[in-house]
């Protein structure tokens, strides 16, 4: 039996030795977890050093001490569009004042002002009666609207907004929710889930993202058949993806679910933050736009024959009946530029949940219309306003201010509300350039897709008029020869060379206003009125120039002109800091002189006048002025 026993024990020591398997450890896991995140920290930090890709920053400075939204921000929202919409690029305090009063505007085109941005929006005529009303307050009116967007943007950008301490928010926006950047039925579109479309936004801050898509968008244009398409197309054509968006569709649902939820969100952020809110319900060309695409359907008559008897029933004058007609070939319109009536429902809603006041544009654009019903009075196209429909909206959005008191602290210039209204036309700066501009927009806008069929589309040199000029560098900026700042220095030139004088101040008085920081305009402009002898004016720019950045130019003749005057002490001020800047300037020297003789102080005077002629013996009429002061002081 041993021996049996002892067999055994040799059979099982000659079976193989079994490993046990051990789980690796935690750290093993984390280690794995660490190597990818490490490795796209370290490529978002190096992309940050290198400065990769574009700045997502919603703020740049435009020069010290001022902010402006950054023209780069449209990056996040437009991805295969090349040319890029921008904001109307107006200026603030990047530390507010203590007396400013600060109106921030949000929306899409109709909010900037196409086509006679940026000088025609309606905010231009709240901030020009505003400045009128309140010369003790900084009137700070900052249009953040930009062609082609829509709630999502707003959603976006609202954050920024309110880290900027607005004394008011202004909100006009609804008719992009389709055709918008981002929007459902856009070719920027993500999709209809906001949800994605929102952390596509977030993800938007990362550089590491960025260059994701940027690849993405090279392989994707390499890949193309088309890669050329819609070059020279409008931006209003070369946002459409989905032609024909059926009245009540599922995608139709999409465009105002997405409306809502963004809007929503956006009011509650303001809401939080207590900022004072103005909404605005939508107007657009009901009796002058035939609908763009009409669609058979059992469900609903199409939009051409509605149209057709809206028409029949205006020319009955049954305008009631006409009106809701129009509305109701709008509604069924199946390329869906104009916002749906239920976005207005939506927007009306909200005034009542947050408590927010809504002014009603549409229902005042149509009052103000023949036969009650908006069309081409008001209207240049489907839904941008004229000027004056423009002006229009911002005298309505400042009644509504005045309602609710959303208006500076300060006290206002006591004049009667005719006469503020009519103050703020006189002074509303939009001159002959800016009106053929923007008839040049409005007639390119027309010559594409969907006004036209592409195939009539007719070169912009065949429709443009050019009589003089004006109108030729007015091609020239729509042909994307000079942008707009260009535009204006141009012809601010061409009427000073020829002896147009009153105009070429206006234009340096639009070119100021839209730049308020170019400190070169002011000097330009004052110096032009200097030789002209137009002296109480060019006190005007200077005064302006120098509050923004003194210099010995500025401060010079702010010294000589307070001198000619009789403020002694205060032309002294003046012309004693402009030595400062250069003191190698005779003209200020022998100015001095003349103040302190003014004063009888002729010790100075006199040491002024031989510091003049140190630097120029032949400056005229020093020499004789030196002798008199010594005769005066009994000097030999």
């Amino acid at each position: 039996m041993a021996k049996k026993s002892d067999k055994n024990k040799i059979k099982n020591s000659e079976k193989p030795t079994e490993q046990i398997k051990k789980k690796p450890p935690k750290i093993f896991y984390l280690i794995l977890l660490l190597i990818p995140v490490t490795f796209f920290v370290i490529l978002e930090f190096a992309l940050r050093i290198f400065n990769y890709g574009f700045n997502n920053d919603q703020w740049i400075e435009a020069t010290a001490g001022k902010l402006i939204l950054n023209p780069e921000l449209a990056r996040r929202y437009f991805y295969t569009t090349n040319s890029l919409p921008y904001s109307n690029q107006e200026v603030f305090d990047a530390i507010k004042k203590e007396n400013s009063f600060r109106v921030f505007i949000l929306g899409e085109s109709s909010a900037a002002g196409f086509p006679y941005a940026p000088l025609g929006s309606f905010s231009r005529y709240i901030s020009t009666r505003l400045e009128l009303l309140y010369p003790k307050s900084k009137i700070e009116v900052i249009n953040l609207g930009i062609t082609a967007v829509n709630s999502y943007t707003i959603r976006d950008l609202v954050d920024g907004v309110i880290d900027q301490n607005p004394d008011l928010i202004i909100i006009y926006t609804g008719h992009n929710e389709y055709y918008g950047a981002l929007g459902v039925a856009s070719t920027e579109s993500f999709g209809g889930s906001r949800f994605f479309v929102n952390l596509n936004l977030y993800l938007s801050n990362f550089k590491t993202y960025e260059l994701l898509r940027d690849v993405l968008r090279k392989v994707s244009e390499m890949l193309s058949d088309n890669k050329n398409a819609a070059s020279d197309e409008t931006l209003m054509a070369r946002m459409v993806k989905e032609q024909f968006i059926p009245y009540n569709s599922d995608i139709y649902r999409e465009g105002l679910a997405q409306f809502e939820g963004n809007m929503r969100e956006v009011l509650e952020r303001i809401k939080d933050a207590g900022v004072p809110v103005l909404l605005s319900t939508l107007t657009s060309n009901l009796k002058d736009q035939y609908p763009f695409v009409s669609l058979e359907s059992k469900d609903h008559p199409k939009a051409s024959e509605v149209f057709e008897q809206a028409r029949l029933k205006y020319i009955e004058q049954n305008f009631s009946e006409a009106k809701q007609l129009f509305i109701r070939a709008k509604e069924l319109d199946a390329l869906r530029f104009r916002a749906p009536e239920k976005i207005n429902e939506m927007i009306k809603s909200f005034g009542k949940e947050f408590n927010y006041f809504v002014v009603d544009i549409d229902s005042a654009f149509n009052a103000s219309s023949p036969g009650g019903i908006v069309g081409n009075n008001l209207m240049v196209e489907h839904l941008h306003p004229t000027l004056n429909g423009y002006k229009f909206m911002g005298k309505l959005f400042f009644e509504a201010m005045k309602k609710k008191n959303f208006l500076p602290k300060t006290s206002p210039v006591p004049v009667d509300e005719m006469k503020q209204d009519s103050l703020t036309n006189k002074f509303f700066k939009f001159s002959r350039l800016d009106s053929v501009l923007a008839n040049y927009r409005i007639t390119a806008l027309k010559n594409d897709w969907p006004f036209i069929s592409r195939d009539r589309r007719k070169p912009l040199s065949e429709i443009l008029p050019r009589k003089d000029f004006i109108d030729s560098i007015a091609y020239e900026c729509i042909e994307g020869k000079l942008n707009w700042e260009e535009l204006h220095r141009k012809a601010a030139q061409w009427y000073l060379s020829n002896n147009q004088f009153d105009k070429f101040k206006e234009q340096m008085d639009i070119l100021i206003a839209q730049f308020p920081v170019i400190v070169e305009y002011y000097d330009f402009l004052s110096n032009q009125l200097l030789k002209k002898q137009r002296y109480q004016e060019a006190h005007y720019y200077l005064k302006q120039r120098y509050d923004l950045k003194p210099d010995a130019f500025s401060s010079k003749w702010l010294g000589i002109i307070n001198l000619s005057w009789g403020n002694y002490d205060r032309s002294i001020e003046l012309m004693t800091e402009s030595l400062r800047y250069n003191s190698g300037d005779d003209q200020v020297l022998y100015n001095l002189a003349g103040a302190y003789i003014a004063k009888e102080d002729y010790t100075k005077a006199l040491d002024y006048i031989r510091k003049c002629l140190l630097i120029n013996p032949q400056f005229p009429g020093a020499k004789d002025v030196e002798n008199q002061l010594k005769a005066a002081l009994k000097i030999k």
